[in-house]
């Protein structure tokens, strides 16, 4: 009986073994044709724990750097690169087509793509074509099928099992490590060919804002403000502190609705690991905390003392934004940052402050 059970314990698991070897995934690299964005190295992270053989498709006009350091990535079976200038400006109606050709020559089991703007927009375009359910901002991957996301703007966490024979997927890149570009010598080959350029769309140009400060999506800290700066002037006060800290300078949705700054400024659930947040005059909505709370430190200066922020900080202090924020941006040392009027939650989070004080003097 006991041998019994040991032969169909084997037998079991060299099935499983089977399954895994039969999953294969395709990720959707996201760069700018110079560089490969971090969210494809999480995102690959995710197709080594779905199991199985890994793909990564570039896409875009002159692209041959990034597919080089994509290559070098621990893990890949292959590159397949496609360059063709009716991929200028990563237009999603282009993508598709390109995408659902790769599909049909690997017949992959999962498409990846990170839970960013460009993934959001283009996944639920092929998961419409190949007439499947997408899973978006998936946050743990359990098996091939059983994947874990967020509902409610974050205040519920759902399992589910999808049944579509190809699982389109979005993943958010702060739930997974990101895989070095080092260790892998994987073969690049050319993506099916074919007249991607459907016509319905043009790419004209796009502006970039510039600032010398960190960009609020790669930021590794980050001061934001809400409703209770009051007016767009007043964000001034956050700009001050943020370019002592090198930090990156966000806003609640309250306060880019109400106009004090652009939409740009919003702090959302983009999946970037933060270490530092400082949240100046913001309550705490749903929306909001979804996007911040997983960061690593989260400081909150609000004069309300119910408000929602502080159930997801690690440190809060109550006191009037407008004398705080000043205070805190005019000391430069520990020693100055602890003799402030209070110096008990500054003295929890100084190592941390005063870390980016220093890179910065």
């Amino acid at each position: 009986m006991f041998s019994s059970s040991i032969k169909h314990v084997s037998k079991a698991s060299q099935l499983c073994q089977h399954l895994k070897r039969l999953q294969s995934t395709l990720v959707i690299a996201e760069h700018n044709n110079e560089t490969l964005f971090s969210t494809t190295q999480h995102a690959i992270s995710a197709a080594k724990i779905v199991g199985g053989e890994i793909s990564v498709l570039v896409a875009g006009s002159k692209c041959g750097p990034v597919a080089e350091q994509v290559s070098k990535a621990n893990g890949l079976a292959r590159v397949l690169v496609a360059e063709n200038e009716a991929f200028h400006g990563f237009l999603t109606e282009n993508l598709t087509p390109l995408i659902l050709a790769t599909h049909k020559q690997f017949n992959f089991t999962h498409i990846l793509a990170g839970a960013t703007a460009f993934g959001k927009a283009l996944l639920p375009r092929v998961a419409a074509k190949l007439d499947v359910s997408p899973v978006s901002d998936v946050i743990v991957i359990k098996g091939p099928d059983t994947f874990v996301r967020t509902i409610y703007a974050g205040n519920a966490v759902l399992t589910l099992k999808s049944k579509d024979p190809v699982k389109i997927i979005t993943v958010r890149g702060t739930n997974f490590e990101p895989t070095p570009l080092e260790g892998g010598s994987a073969k690049t080959e050319a993506a099916p060919a074919g007249e991607y350029n459907v016509g319905v769309s043009q790419y004209v140009s796009q502006e970039l804002s510039k600032s010398d400060r960190p960009d609020l999506t790669s930021a590794k800290a980050v001061v934001s403000g809400g409703r209770g700066m009051k007016s767009g002037d007043n964000f001034k006060l956050l700009y001050d502190l943020a370019d002592k800290l090198n930090a990156a300078v966000g806003a609640s949705r309250a306060a880019v609705d109400a106009g004090f700054v652009p939409n740009d400024l919003q702090v959302g659930q983009t999946g970037k690991i933060i270490e530092l947040y400082i949240a100046v005059g913001i309550s705490g909505a749903i929306q909001h905390l979804a996007g911040m709370k997983d960061s690593k430190t989260i400081v909150a200066i609000n004069k309300d003392p119910e408000a929602p922020i502080f159930q997801v900080a690690d440190f809060g202090l109550v006191q009037d934004l407008f004398k705080a924020v000043p205070e805190l941006t005019s000391k430069t040392s520990e020693e100055e940052l602890l003799s402030l009027p209070f110096g008990e939650l500054v003295g929890h989070i100084c190592p941390l402050i005063t870390l980016f004080l220093c890179k910065n003097q």
